[in-house]
Parts: structure tokens; sequence; C-alpha cells
């Protein structure tokens, strides 16, 4: 959910505020920082806040009423004077030159930019643009829980497309994980008034911040924290109508030709990370990156289990991506001064340590096993066959080396399995 630009700036060593669970952290309501927002509040004379949705480092995101077109939208207000990046690649993607066709279905899971504006108060300028709304992110539904085989399969469909027309436009992504894959609200929710809002899902929680020294807060920081609404559903309640992807957050997105990144600045949260950011950091990232991170997200759509950890330390997944994937480039492998720690010195793993399965027993354990324990259909042998086909080629320790987007599209499991589901969950919304 970042906005490219200046980070805020950094906090004093010792919070100033007493820690509130589920909210954003407070000591970013600072000159530079995030802007301060009560519910209630009207931006640019015409969005009244009713909730909020989330927020990241850069970033707060609201629930708003649009009072011009009486209808809700999601408001984004970036930290001050953080640069326009993402609604330009917005705009860009938005407006295509030219579409292949074979793609242009990816065009409907890319945010619609609906409007821009500025605001200013206590903290600085703020960027700020609004868009249609999400029901959550997918890491919400599917914590602990698994989606209906065709769910998975058109969820996975509608996210490679995405993809595939980002790429066809000339961007990378580059932040590709749960967390940033939306799926979109029924229409019908357009329709409700803030009072039904409210009836269906709640008011806003709120929390009173307060400072650790025990004095009143200043001007620049609001009255009281709003936990996140959540709109979302289980993901064993979900059926193909629910499956509608929205691939958010392009605060990270670039253009290999016009604007190259180099791995040392890619921002992707460990587990999902493409593996040249940290071996090859001063090289350019481009179209693979994407293709690395893709593979973990579809991964976790289809089972419980993510095939890295998701929360063990960089050296950890590295090892693990060992263990499951088989042996990195030996230029690499020479180079990661964390080696020794978890394999010994003729390259196998030092005992005592868990060793992660390879990727054949990694899919029956954290994906297979668990969907025919919790009921909700197994992948059979064949269509798991061409699975796995499918992850290794994507997961390629090099770049070079992993299957394109177009590639992807073609494979064995997208053409015969995931797209008749895709194009069931068009019929289904029709």
């Amino acid at each position: 959910m970042a906005i490219s630009g200046s980070e805020a700036p950094a906090s004093k060593s010792y919070p100033q505020h007493n820690w509130i669970d589920g909210a954003e952290s407070l000591e970013k309501y600072r000159p530079g920082g995030y802007h301060p927002i009560t519910i209630g509040d009207i931006l640019h004379d015409r969005y009244r806040i009713i909730d909020k949705l989330g927020f990241g480092g850069y970033s707060t995101v609201w629930l708003a009423r649009d009072t011009h077109q009486e209808r809700s939208v999601a408001v984004k207000v970036g930290i001050a004077n953080s640069l326009p990046h993402e609604t330009q690649i917005l705009r860009a993607l938005s407006a295509p030159a030219s579409v292949p066709s074979s793609v242009r279905a990816g065009l409907d899971s890319i945010p619609v930019l609906l409007d821009e504006f500025e605001v200013t108060g206590p903290n600085g300028t703020h960027p700020c643009y609004t868009t249609t709304l999400a029901r959550c992110n997918l890491r919400e539904v599917s914590f602990s829980r698994l989606f209906p085989l065709d769910v998975a399969r058109a969820l996975s469909g509608g996210l490679v497309l995405a993809v595939a027309y980002i790429h066809s436009q000339g961007y990378v992504h580059g932040d590709i994980h749960l967390r940033n894959i939306l799926v979109k609200l029924p229409a019908s929710f357009d329709g409700l008034s803030t009072e039904k809002i409210y009836e269906q899902y709640g008011k806003p929680e709120t929390v009173s911040i307060t400072q650790r020294n025990g004095g009143s807060l200043p001007p620049n920081v609001p009255s009281k924290a709003v936990l996140p609404i959540y709109l979302g559903k289980k993901a064993e309640e979900f059926t193909l109508q629910d499956a509608q992807v929205l691939l958010s957050d392009f605060g990270e997105a670039f253009s290999p030709d016009s604007s190259p990144r180099s791995g040392e600045y890619c921002h992707t949260p460990a587990p999902y990370c493409p593996p040249e950011a940290l071996f090859e950091p001063e090289a350019p990232l481009s179209y693979p990156a994407d293709i690395w991170s893709l593979a973990t997200a579809i991964w976790e759509i289809l089972g419980m289990k993510a095939i890295f950890s998701t929360e063990a330390p960089e050296d950890e997944i590295t090892a693990q991506q060992v263990d499951v994937l088989g042996p990195m480039p030996q230029a690499w492998y020479s180079a990661w001064e964390g080696r020794s720690y978890f394999f010994d010195e003729d390259g196998r793993p030092r005992k005592g340590r868990e060793v992660w399965p390879v990727m054949d027993l990694a899919f029956e354990q954290g994906v297979r096993e668990y969907r025919r324990q919790g009921g909700v259909g197994d992948f059979d042998d064949a269509e798991t066959a061409a699975i796995l086909e499918l992850m290794r080629g994507m997961l390629k320790f090099r770049p070079e080396d992993r299957l394109t987007i177009d590639e992807v599209l073609q494979s064995e499991w997208m053409v015969n399995w995931v797209m008749p589901d895709y194009a069931r969950r068009w019929q289904a919304c029709i």
C-alpha cells in the first residue's frame, strides 16, 4: 500500500505514544508523515470519511462516501510531500495504447483511478487519490482457511492475467504477495447508505491515542486511532462470483526500459522476494522478478502453507529455497555468508535444523493434505503434475531461466484447468 517518495522522517528512538494493537504506527503522525483523519471528516469538499480500510508505511486508506456521485470509494492518503508515482503508473495502465487480445481481460483487475487531489494539514501536503472499493485482501480471507477448487483456479487465473497485462504495457509490478491481491466487492455495495454499512459491518472501532508521558496530544496527531473495518468473508465461503481479483499497490512498480531499478531497491517481503535481488543487488530487476513472486502467491492461493516460511529471517528463507528447489547458482552460494549455518562443507543440511521438503512433497503436505482435511476439494494427480511443472518453471533461481508470463499463460495447468474456471467466473457475474 505504499506511495513512493521520501519516507516519513524517522521517529525518535523511543515511542511517544502508547501502542494500539491493529493501528498504524502512531509515531508517523509527525511533519512529513501521516495526515490526521477523523471519522466524519470531508476531504476535497467531496469525500466524507466513513471508516478506515487499512494502512501501510507510506499511506492510510479510508472508506469514504463520494457526496457528488453518491457512491462509496476508497481514498488513499499518502505521507506528506511524497511523489505521486503510483498514480502515474495507474494512469498509464488505465489508458493503454494497445493491448494484446490474449491479456485484455487483465485490465479488469487493475484499480481504476477515479480522482486525484491534495490535502494540506499540520504534517504537510499529502497526495491523495480515490479508487473503486475492494472487499479484502487474500491474506485476510485465506489465513488458516482454503478456497474451493474452482475459486482457487479462478483467482489464480485473474492474477496471472493482471500480471500479463502489466507486463504487456512495459511495467513490472514489483511487490506481488497476498496482501496486495484484493477481491472486488459486489456492485450492490454502492447502493448501501452509510447507515446500512454500519448496520451490516459495524460502526467504526476507535481507540483513544495517549502520550506515554501522560501529556496532551499535539495537533498533528488524531485524538483517536481507527481500526480497519473488515468487509471480507471466509475463504471457504467464496463462490466463483466472488473471485474477482484486483491487483493493488503499484508504489513499487517500474518500467525496466525507462526507469530501471536494481535489486537493492526491491522492497518485496523476503518470503516472496526474487533471489536475484539479494545475490545480485546491483543488477537491474526485470519481468522475471514478478514471475518468482507470482509463483509464491499462486502456491498460497491453492494451499494453506506457503512454499517458503512467511515468518523466518532472510537467511533461513534462502536455506528453504535450496531445500525445496535444489542447489542455487554456485557464485551465489559461494557469496552467501550465512550458508555455513544451514549446510556443511559438502552442501548437506546441517543436523538439527528443520529441512524443508522438496517441491513435490511440499505440495503434498502443504496443499493437498490440507485440502483433503478441510473437505474443500483436492487436486487430482494429473492437475498436480501440471501445477508442479508450472511452479518449477517459474521458480528458477536464475531470472533468465524462468518462464515468461506468456509461457505461464500457455502452460498446461492454465489452459486445461485454470482458464475454464476463470471463464465460468465471468459467466457467473453476468
